[in-house]
């Protein structure tokens, strides 16, 4: 009699053997399949022209065999645990002949009548076998949550850790189970690795303590390990994995913070190794992007970076289980949720870059008409909570969010000052920068940081009040030559004068060129600041005194095009006009020039 389940009529009885012979496979403990089982299964759908599947319990052993027609197999029931916080402990793993491998209405509809720790679809397209699978993420109003991911290449299905992914799906179904109302608090642990450098990493972990505490978790403790190198596989050593082991149990956590970027194999090798959910530096700051987006660019930019962050994550579990529970590093900034799908992510990256193309295209024309008349463009840089929003307010008389967060200002702000001159100028307040800002931030916001690019003058905000504001400043520069604008006329304005009590420093701080000592908060030193400004338009242009011919009158309304006309007087001789503009235009009208200073 034989075991195989399903219409196993008209088969010959050497494939019978051939189908008999899949109960010998032992998968490996944490592995979903091996290569040489998925080579089989293919080798025998393409054989049969029929569905297959297997049922692998988690200790890896097949427990059951089926054929089924091109359309559909009929799956045997699951001797399993059937709990409502459990999963039923097997897998199903089944063929697609066509070698599609998306799941089918049919194949979830299983998935959540039977249970399945997962339920997978292989098939061979272009002689690459591929695998797409679904898992359920949560149960709510009594209905199971699916989520289906693919297609993988086989070997990236095969790196997925069937254990660990499963003790998450069943972690957060009892959590599901005891209380859908309130989610279970973020309660993180830091981690640091200690080299030759300018930070010294306990003023590192003191930040990315500020940037957990800015995303909603709570900081239960930090740690951290001195070595030359990162580990390859783990970051840290073993030793140290073992140690913040026995500190997330001690403590409590539920969340691992690195205070670096990990690589997605050091990710899925410290997840599997500590047993909750790991995040590095750089997807914490893409969380509190996502929470402060608020306009569509800055929402677009926000979901191009996150994507771009994700995409290597995809072949193992990462980015899997982060979508399982929720809260930091899962948030995304707008209506669409991330597809953990490489094709749908790649679509989904060309489509919003060319989004942002579009916008940058728009800023451009606005740039272009506000360069038409000839008002001078200031922006303000420094790192983050350095209060440049503040003093955005205090020059302008706005009320633009000034709070003392990092990154309380995402979306950039532009508005319009009056210099004591009378000169106008258009001053734009960009987001703050910060040390190992990620790559992926700098690209996907390089359409916002145009305004920095394009500016004539940068002033550099400073909060010279913190401890660390040279490594600050280095790390803003930093940022400022990777967007080639380290060259431009800059002002350097120590913020938060009142907060510094050392007058020794404070003299040495004002001997830095084109400097000034501030308080934005309450206004101290803002005259100075708005000579300097003064001058630093002054010096990027030309003052010229013009007598135009009546008879060439035309030549006013191309000096209203170019340059910014001070005054207009009408005399016996001729038209006399005062104006300021760049150098590379003095040549045309200097026959008409009566006087030319230069400042």
């Amino acid at each position: 009699m034989t075991t195989i389940y399903g219409d196993v009529n008209g088969i010959r009885k050497s494939i019978i053997n051939r189908l008999e012979e899949l109960y010998e496979f032992t998968i490996p403990f944490g592995q979903v399949i091996t290569n040489e089982l998925a080579q089989k299964l293919i080798d025998l759908t393409d054989d049969l022209n029929r569905e297959l599947v297997v049922y692998i319990t988690r200790k890896g052993q097949v427990t059951c065999v089926a054929v089924g027609d091109v359309y559909t197999v009929i799956l045997p029931e699951v001797d399993g645990r059937r709990s409502v916080n459990r999963l039923s402990g097997i897998r199903c793993i089944h063929t697609h002949p066509s070698g599609e491998t998306e799941l089918s209405g049919v194949d979830i509809a299983s998935l959540k009548e039977m249970r399945f720790d997962l339920m997978a679809a292989l098939g061979r397209k272009d002689e690459m076998i591929q695998a797409s699978f679904g898992i359920i993420t949560n149960i709510e109003n009594d209905q199971f949550n699916t989520q289906m991911i693919g297609p993988l290449s086989i070997d990236e299905f095969i790196e997925l850790d069937i254990t660990y992914l499963t003790a998450q799906i069943e972690r957060q179904l009892d959590l599901n189970t005891k209380t859908s109302a309130i989610a279970e608090p973020e309660r993180a642990l830091l981690v640091g690795v200690e080299r030759q450098g300018k930070w010294r990493i306990t003023d590192s972990l003191k930040e990315l303590a500020q940037l957990a505490e800015t995303a909603g978790a709570e900081v239960l403790g930090m740690t951290w390990q001195k070595r030359d190198r990162p580990d390859s596989a783990l970051f840290i050593g073993r030793g140290k994995v073992q140690e913040i082991s026995l500190l997330r149990q001690e403590k409590n956590v539920n969340l691992i913070i690195f205070d670096d970027e990990l690589s997605p194999a050091q990710q899925r090798n410290l997840e599997k190794a500590l047993g909750i959910k790991v995040l590095d530096r750089t997807a914490l700051i893409l969380d509190i992007f996502a929470q402060r987006a608020r306009s569509h660019e800055g929402k677009l930019q926000v979901e191009l970076a996150q994507l771009r962050y994700n995409l290597p994550r995809l072949g193992g579990q990462g980015l899997v289980l982060s979508r399982l529970g929720g809260g930091i590093g899962t948030r995304g900034p707008g209506e669409t949720k991330l597809e953990v799908d490489r094709r749908r992510i790649r679509e989904r990256v060309s489509d919003i870059t060319k989004q942002i193309e579009y916008i940058k295209k728009q800023r451009n024309l606005h740039r272009k008409r506000r360069e038409t008349t000839r008002i001078p463009t200031i922006a303000l840089v420094g790192y983050t909570n350095a209060g440049k929003s503040t003093l955005l307010n205090l020059l302008t008389a706005s009320e633009v969010l000034a709070e003392d967060k990092l990154f309380a200002t995402l979306d950039p702000t532009t508005r319009n000052i009056t210099l004591t001159n009378g000169q106008q100028a258009l001053i734009t307040d960009t987001v703050g920068f910060i040390q190992k800002l990620p790559h992926q931030l700098i690209a996907a916001f390089r359409a916002t940081l145009e305004e920095v690019v394009q500016a004539d003058i940068l002033l550099h905000v400073v909060d010279v009040s913190h401890p660390q504001y040279q490594e600050q400043s280095h790390a803003v520069f930093q940022v400022l030559h990777e967007l080639n604008v380290d060259i431009k006329q800059l002002i350097t304005i120590f913020n938060k004068a009142d907060k510094v009590e050392d007058s020794n420093s404070v003299s040495a701080l004002l001997k830095t060129e084109n400097s000034v000592m501030i308080s934005a908060l309450h206004g101290h030193g803002i005259e100075g600041l708005l000579l300097l400004i003064e001058n630093a338009i002054k010096q990027k242009t030309i003052e010229m005194h013009l007598l135009i011919p009546y008879d060439e009158s035309n030549v006013i309304a191309k000096l209203y095009d170019i340059s910014n006309v001070h005054s207009t007087e009408y005399r016996e001789d001729g038209i006399y006009v005062s104006i300021s503009l760049s150098p590379d235009q003095t040549n045309y009208f200097n026959r008409y020039a009566i006087g030319v200073e230069q400042e």
